[in-house]
């Protein structure tokens, strides 16, 4: 076994292993679906390097083609995670129900915080653990709204990423009442989507999802659908997560902006 050989079985090894130990909160945490990838790029990356007959150049760029996605899918932790909680009940009756996608590569926990403050406001909040932290990877949201038949109405919601998700769920099922978007737009066409009350919310000073992104997504949405924008807001502030490489300056407190978030959001699901 060559020396080349030998350091991408160790990279196959110690990388996950890495990985594991760093991001141990938001990987337990999670959808399984991380950890077994973990698990199944050691035994796949560093398994070929021991048999002599696969060439060496297979060897590494089996070993490359393994590590970069996983390295890329290291979720942001929350930076506030108060528990595991998915399920968020209000304390009285519930008036509504909300099917919440979080932002791609995102511990999920990371919007427990902020959308618990939702739920206190009569509402009930499911937030989903989605496979890899991506949400398009993740099944509909009907067998989530079917196991709660207390819920008089819901509405699907997620930030970025998640919010396309949302807007996939709001295309399939006719029953979805209510569609929330934080700093996302959908790329399905819902402008014809009868019997939807539709919500932008988003960042004066987000640097992924722009004001100008927002302004394109109107044609996609029904025309009746309230824009909402949170002055001085970035991308980073729907959650809990820290800070995000790339995205804009804000100009306000993150507690500021999260206060105008949560009523926001509690207007819209008061409005389905």
């Amino acid at each position: 076994m060559t020396w080349v050989r030998r350091l991408a079985a160790a990279a196959c090894v110690l990388v996950p292993l890495v990985l594991l130990v760093a991001g141990w909160g938001p990987l337990t945490a999670g959808h399984p679906a991380q950890p077994v990838l973990l698990g199944v790029v050691v035994v796949v990356g560093a398994g070929p390097a021991l048999w002599r007959r696969v060439p060496s150049w297979v060897v590494v760029a089996l070993a490359v083609v393994l590590l970069v996605p996983v390295v890329y899918l290291q979720p942001f932790a929350a930076t506030r995670a108060e528990d595991g909680s998915t399920v968020l009940r209000p304390d009285g009756p519930v008036r509504a129900g909300l099917v919440f996608h979080p932002g791609a590569r995102i511990d999920y926990r990371a919007y427990v915080p902020v959308l618990r403050r939702v739920a206190a406001q009569g509402f009930l909040v499911v937030v989903v653990r989605e496979p890899l932290n991506i949400a398009l990877l993740g099944g509909g949201t009907a067998g989530v709204r079917a196991a709660h038949p207390e819920v008089p109405g819901w509405a699907v919601g997620g930030h970025s990423l998640g919010g396309v998700a949302a807007g996939r769920d709001v295309l399939a099922d006719p029953s979805v009442r209510g569609l929330v978007l934080w700093a996302s737009y959908p790329v399905d066409d819902l402008s014809g989507r009868g019997g939807l009350t539709a919500w932008s919310i988003s960042g004066e000073r987000d640097g992924f999802t722009t004001p100008r992104d927002i302004a394109g997504s109107r044609r996609l949405l029904p025309a009746d659908t309230r824009f909402e924008v949170v002055p001085g807001a970035v991308h980073a502030y729907f959650g809990d997560y820290g800070e995000q490489p790339g995205d804009g300056v804000p100009t306000v407190p993150r507690a500021e902006a999260q206060d105008r978030i949560v009523a926001h959001t509690v207007a819209a699901l008061a409005a389905i």
